[in-house]
């Protein structure tokens, strides 16, 4: 008979998808996230930001990955972190509240068109169990 894993997914000689998108769902995940890249860029530029700057922070949340050197479950919860959208929606909120100076909403800016690209390469949020475990498979 066979066991089933926390999600209580089937674990018969096969790799589950529990918790993990796939199909037209993932397709739909995938194209949100080159909408929000686009809308990222677009809005960057009617900021009047800079493209070294873009292209210099662009990977910047990648750096999140080093957090993978603490173990599995510090390092997805430091990467995921890095990789959502509440992130830099709370720093664009936090600059405006405040009335950081400009570059602080472009950097958020930056930050969420690298979420969306990743989304739309299918680098999805990590599971604890390894860095490949992902919401996107």
């Amino acid at each position: 008979m066979p066991s089933l894993d926390r999600a209580g997914a089937s674990q018969a000689g096969s790799t589950t998808t529990a918790g993990r998108v796939t199909g037209a769902p993932a397709l739909l995940l995938r194209l949100e996230g080159g909408v929000e890249l686009g809308a990222a860029i677009l809005a960057y530029a009617l900021l009047g930001g800079g493209w070294l700057m873009f292209v210099v922070l662009l990977l910047a949340p990648d750096l999140s990955m080093l957090g993978y050197l603490a173990g599995n479950r510090v390092g997805a919860a430091i990467y995921n972190t890095a990789h959502t959208y509440l992130a830099p929606a709370a720093l664009a909120l936090l600059a405006w509240a405040l009335h950081l100076p400009p570059w602080v909403t472009l950097a958020a800016l930056i930050w969420a068109a690298h979420i969306g690209m990743d989304r739309l390469l299918g680098y999805g949020l990590k599971y604890p169990e390894g860095f490949k475990a992902t919401h996107l498979g």
